[in-house]
């Protein structure tokens, strides 16, 4: 039984200190800072508590799209080197791994044995800490809830360099809450036990269905939902008129055994998940046009017919990008920043209106998702609440700022929030008033680092950390 609060203790790896540039997934901003490479507990410890002015932050495989990774000036530990799995107790259905561990290494791991990683987002490429910093979500957040909703504990590093236990229902309750989707701001996640789900298969059961425009597709989204594990939708945001919004829902639940066909069930467990290139960096500015995104629109469209009952791998259905290793790259240098809003179920007139106003300001985004949440959590930053949530990816060009500050407004006025995970540029103001327990959240996390060691770009801008 571990203890409530212990010292560090050693672990293998030396260290290593470099200068690096560092940015988010959609390559904005870039930032630099010295960047901590070990796996030596303790070498962390101490350079948590010996952190300057501006502080030390956690990064793991750098997914979150904007700055919540970054540290200009200051200390980034690189978490990639905890990468172990500690134990799978099968029995239990439980998994005890390092936090840099990516939830592709575990599912690897767990799906011989018939288990599953009950929420994954839209890549596997993410690390356990970084899923718990940011409360991810997946397209099952209706029936799953978010990632944090099935840790079971988590060793946490503080400001003083001591590891502290925390568990969902213990007496650091504030404490865990405030860790989950808190973006490393309370500490650094070094481990954690999950609670896994069982599966038969490695596969999917899915259904498709073609929408001929947005509100074909929100009456559809409405339609049977509850009755599908996982959830989401793909749609044009590029063709006007009659068919503006046209696009498909992909629902599905994990297959059974007897859902196979017959050359399939020789290996059910096989975790089919291929990886064919890897993106060059040489894509220019504008590659993605009003040309190229209605070509893509066109394609992505007609090929995704209205069937039931279809066999896919996880690649299919859940992770298609993950096919292409740095695919970021496509948005050329000056990259691209994901805007992911959430409003209430009463206020679906918002994804209309924010659709319009994206297609009216000029600007493209190929990969659009829509899906239903359901309720939220206690936990003060996480961004799930029950309503819809609506990602659009969109390249940086000229007058992007305006487009996006619109959109802030329009968020607002509906009662909704941006996801923090995902966010690059909206500011302290808005974001306050988007979190009203913001305040609590400090109060925790000014309580366990009162001396602010943990900083990163995002808290700057967004004023997480003050004092």
């Amino acid at each position: 039984m571990k203890s409530a609060s212990r010292s560090a203790s050693p672990s293998a790896g030396g260290a290593e200190r470099r200068t690096e540039r560092l940015t988010g997934w959609g390559r904005t901003a870039p930032t630099t800072a010295t960047v901590l490479h070990t796996a030596d507990l303790d070498v962390i410890a101490e350079a948590v508590r010996t952190s300057g002015p501006r502080g030390v932050i956690a990064r793991g495989l750098g997914r979150s799209y904007g700055d919540p990774a970054q540290n200009a000036g200051g200390l980034v530990v690189d978490m990639t080197a905890l990468d172990r799995i500690h134990d799978i107790d099968v029995d239990a259905a439980v998994a005890d791994v390092d936090a840099g561990c990516s939830l592709d290494k575990l599912l690897r791991a767990v799906v011989p044995h018939g288990l599953w990683v009950p929420v994954l987002p839209g890549t596997r490429q993410v690390t356990v800490g970084g899923a718990i910093g940011a409360d991810i979500h997946g397209g099952n957040h209706h029936t799953q809830g978010t990632f944090t909703r099935h840790v079971l504990s988590l060793d946490l590093l503080t400001a003083d360099g001591q590891i502290r236990t925390l568990t969902p229902d213990g007496p650091d309750r504030e404490l865990f809450l405030a860790t989950t989707g808190g973006m490393g701001l309370t500490g650094i996640v070094l481990r954690a036990r999950i609670r896994l789900d069982r599966v038969e298969t490695s596969y999917f059961i899915a259904d498709v269905e073609q929408a001929t425009d947005f509100d074909d597709m929100l009456e559809r989204l409405q339609h049977n939902d509850e009755n599908y594990t996982y959830s989401k939708t793909w749609f044009d945001s590029v063709t006007k008129g009659a068919h503006m919004g046209r696009g498909f829902l992909l629902r599905g639940s994990s297959a059974k055994l007897s859902d196979l066909p017959p050359e399939l069930r020789k290996d059910p467990l096989k975790f089919d998940a291929p990886q064919l290139a890897t993106f060059p960096d040489v894509f220019p500015p504008g590659m993605l046009n009003t040309l190229t995104a209605k070509a893509l629109n066109e394609v992505y469209y007609r090929k995704s017919k209205t069937k039931s009952g279809v066999v896919q791998n996880i690649t299919q259905f859940y992770h298609l990008l993950d096919l292409f290793a740095d695919w970021n790259r496509a948005y050329g240098p000056r990259g691209f920043l994901q805007y992911q809003f959430v409003v209430p179920f009463e206020r679906a007139d918002l994804l209309r209106a924010s659709m319009e106003a994206i297609v009216d300001s000029g600007h493209i985004s190929a990969l659009n998702v829509l899906k239903r949440f359901g309720d939220g959590n206690d936990a003060p930053l996480s961004f799930p609440q029950r309503g819809y949530t609506l990602a659009v990816d969109l390249p940086v060009k000229k007058g992007l700022d305006q487009l996006c500050d619109l959109l802030d407004e329009m968020v607002l006025d509906a009662g909704g929030r941006l996801y923090l995970a995902k966010d690059s540029r909206t500011t302290a103001d808005r974001f306050a008033r988007m979190y009203p327990e913001l305040p609590a959240w400090r109060k925790v996390r000014d309580a366990v680092d009162p001396e602010r060691k943990f900083a990163s770009d995002q808290a700057r801008r967004l004023q997480l950390v003050t004092g």
